[in-house]
């Protein structure tokens, strides 16, 4: 069980206020050096849509939650989308090369693990790998089931955050700070991208769906989990 953490220093970014440690500075400068701009902006209105969902919960609700993992998760949750350096494997969904980029560049950047043993390291991998699947994340720790919620929350609208959290002022604040422009064109081009470039990393998974909505050529036929075990079963 997750233990209370100590007070984090804070600032206002956007309206929302958000915790302030090195650790989450040097996590927006990473972003934003390996992914484009509306990746960038979408991993920050995703920190800033879950922020100001857990500020208005009741504490005895948030109290235990680490908003440093929580912060780092967000951040760092679509580096398997990025357009530079070495974080995006051949082999495996965006999601993992996204959790393990994270892990990556806590144990690189925090002397010794200092502060992050193993809990909090899987907690912001599981945040991470899990984020798209929100019927096995909201069952897991805060950290987790919050990640998906906000992530969500960010791409639907605040409609789909629990009742009395984040306002729409709150959200069009995030959005006038951190554009949402052509959203919806800027992920399906980023899951035909994923499709065209490592399609066997999409057949047991939503974004196989956008492959074969909208990408020419590319088909789930006979490559679906329930395909493959048809065919092994004995």
């Amino acid at each position: 069980m997750a233990q209370t953490t100590p007070a984090l220093s804070t600032r206002i970014i956007a309206g929302i206020t958000v915790p302030d440690t090195p650790l989450i500075t040097k996590a927006l400068a990473y972003a934003r050096s390996l992914m484009d701009d509306q990746g960038y902006h979408h991993v920050v209105r995703s920190w800033l849509t879950g922020m100001a969902i857990i500020s208005h919960l009741p504490t005895s609700m948030t109290a235990s939650i680490d908003l440093e993992a929580f912060a780092i998760a967000n951040l760092l949750h679509d580096l398997g989308w990025a357009i530079t350096g070495d974080v995006v494997s051949t082999d495996k969904r965006f999601e993992v090369d996204g959790a393990n980029a994270a892990r990556d560049f806590i144990q690189r950047e925090v002397e010794g693990s200092q502060g992050w043993d193993a809990h909090r390291l899987q907690l912001v991998w599981d945040a991470i790998a899990l984020h798209t699947t929100p019927s096995i994340a909201r069952f897991k720790q805060p950290e987790v089931a919050f990640t998906s919620l906000g992530i969500f929350a960010e791409l639907a609208g605040p409609a789909v955050a629990p009742e009395g959290t984040i306002s729409k002022a709150e959200f069009d604040g995030i959005a006038a700070e951190f554009p949402r422009a052509n959203l919806k064109e800027y992920l399906r081009e980023t899951m035909c991208r994923l499709c065209r470039t490592k399609p066997e990393t999409t057949y047991d998974n939503f974004v196989g769906s956008y492959g074969e909505r909208f990408l020419e050529g590319f088909s789930l036929e006979g490559k679906q989990q329930i395909d493959r075990l048809e065919s092994v079963i004995v």
